[in-house]
Order: C-alpha cells, then structure tokens, then sequence
C-alpha cells in the first residue's frame, strides 16, 4: 500500500496545486471574489478555493484506485468509493453556499440536512465496526443504529464543525493539515490502509492549498472546503475505526460551538481591524477570539498571522495528544 501512495499522494499535491493556481487566474473574471476582511482596504480575493483541492483529491484517489485495480489485483475499494461520493457531495453543498453567499445561502438549519443526504454512501455500505469503546461507558455495541444515527451524526457534526473555525489566511487548510497528519500517522500504524490512504491524500492537496491560502492569501477555501475536510475526516474515523481519534481532534471546534451558544449563533468569528492593521475583538465568541485575547495580553499588538499561528499550536497539540492516547 505505501508503494501505491509514493504516486498517489504526489498526483494529488501536483493537481491540486495547478488547479489551484489555474483557480486564482479565472475566478476573478466570473466575479467569485470576496473580501479579505483582516487588511487594510478590505482587498478582494479569489474565493471556492475547495473546488481545485477537491479535484487534486479525487484525482489522487482514482490513481490509488487504478493502481490496486490493473496491477495489485486489488478489488477491496468500495468503502474508499463511498468516501469519495461524501465527499463529492459536501463539496456540492459547500459550493452551493459559496455561490449564493453568506447572506442568502443555505440557512442554518439546512446544511445538516444536506449533509445527512451526503452521508448516505457511508450508510448504505455500512461502513465502520459496530462496536466503540467510549471513555467512562467502556465498550459499546451500537449494532443498526450504527450506520443509521453514530455514521450520519458524525460526518454531519464533523462537516458543521469544521466550518465553524474558519475566516482568517490559512486557518482552515492549516489546521486540515494537522488533523489530517494525525489520523494519516494513526492510520499507517495501525494497519487501515484505506483510511490512511484518504487521509495522505486529502493532505496532500490540502497542503497544495496551503501553499496559496497562506498569509497573505491568493485564494479563499470556501464552504466547497470545509464541508468536503469536515466530511472526509469523518469518513477517515468510521473506516479507520479512529472515532476517539477524530472526536479528541475536533475538541477545539466543540470549544468553539460552546462558544457561539454564549453568543446564540449571531456574531461572525472576524475581529476588528485598527487602524495600524492589527485586530481586536468585542467580545468571546469564538475561538479565534480567545486567541486573540490571549495574544493581546502576551504581546500587545495583535495581527491575522499570529492568531493563525496560535489556533495551528492548539490543534498540533490536541493532535499529539490524541495519537498518544490511541498508540
């Protein structure tokens, strides 16, 4: 199987690279720009940055799949199948939301549903063990209700989730980096080849993203990303049978739900920007907010990137955390 990635995973950083910056050229003439919130200015910048890092993922995942197929012989790739249409479908939704906007897009109360049509693949196939093991309940057999209720609510939790922490240069494809690193590094180690396969190759293009979606950003990720990541970490966890993995990982998005509830839903994760570029915010309703007044407090000044750099810190930590309690 790690033979099989040396080719995959480079085809998906490769063409999810090229899309992207093919992306960055285009959009713009078609008017999907939006504004950079952070900067001076306010500039425009190219948006649905998630259309390209999808298209190098399935990419990545068609030659992994033809590669077992003509020259391993290998046939066992219906669950790797079912996480592409997931994630083909998120992508579907996000893009949905990209191109009405934030203002007459999907209402809230509708991306779940959506979502619960996305996670029907990983139902039919039942996919995943039955059977969790749960701190302080200990072990636990799900039976049907697992692919009927435990599949739908994590891929539609985990694709809400990921698009909560989001709004700031490199934010979202950063920290899909290291969730993605991690359920990859678990999944190697422990012998789920499929999960481990999606998992390197979803960072592969997502570093590709990274690449432009950096500070100062070429190119916003859009819903068409973060529905498509949420999911597919989801995906990765039912396959892999990683759900303590993926639940520990996702600890700062609950944060961060818990956060918003204060707030009830209402106010936008953006910070206030000065005059001299830096930020500020108004009140804890995120957890970029949190970062912020932590960083104000250490450092005075505060900018996009350090508030980036600080969310990226809590998740590698969280990360190394969760690999150290499975392993």
């Amino acid at each position: 199987m790690e033979e099989v990635l040396y080719i995959s995973v480079p085809v998906s950083v490769a063409a999810a690279w090229i899309a992207t910056r093919k992306w960055i050229c285009k959009a713009p003439e078609v008017g999907l720009l939006g504004w950079d919130m952070h900067k001076p200015g306010r500039p425009k910048v190219p948006e649905m940055g998630g259309v390209p890092l999808v298209f190098g993922f399935v990419l990545g995942v068609l030659v992994y799949i033809g590669i077992e197929t003509f020259y391993l012989h290998s046939y066992r790739y219906t669950p790797t199948l079912a996480a592409l249409c997931t994630v083909l479908m998120a992508c579907i939704i996000g893009m949905m939301d990209d191109l009405l906007g934030w203002k007459a897009g999907l209402k809230q109360w509708q991306k779940p549903v959506f979502m619960f049509f996305a996670a029907m693949p990983m139902m039919v196939i039942n996919a995943g063990q039955t059977t969790m093991t749960l701190p302080l309940l200990g072990r636990i057999d799900w039976g049907i209700l697992y692919p009927l209720v435990i599949v739908p609510v994590g891929i539609v939790g985990a694709s809400n989730a990921f698009n909560m922490v989001a709004g700031y240069n490199g934010l979202e494809a950063g920290m899909g980096v290291i969730i993605f690193s991690a359920l990859g590094y678990v999944g190697l180690n422990t012998g789920k080849t499929s999960a481990a396969a999606l998992s390197l190759m979803m960072l592969g293009a997502l570093l590709a993203l990274l690449y432009f979606n950096r500070y100062p950003a070429r190119v916003f990720p859009g819903d068409t990303m973060t529905y498509s990541v949420g999911a597919l970490a989801a995906c990765v966890a039912i396959l892999g049978d990683m759900e303590r993995v993926a639940v520990t990982l996702f600890v700062p998005y609950a944060i961060d739900f818990f956060l918003q509830a204060r707030g009830r839903f209402g106010k936008e994760a953006f910070a206030k920007l000065e005059d001299d570029g830096s930020l500020s915010h108004t009140g804890i309703y995120h957890l970029t907010h949190v970062a912020l007044a932590v960083l104000k407090r250490l450092k005075g000044r505060v900018y996009e990137r350090d508030v980036v750099l600080f969310m990226w810190g809590l998740e590698a930590v969280v990360a190394l955390l969760s690999i150290y309690a499975y392993l």
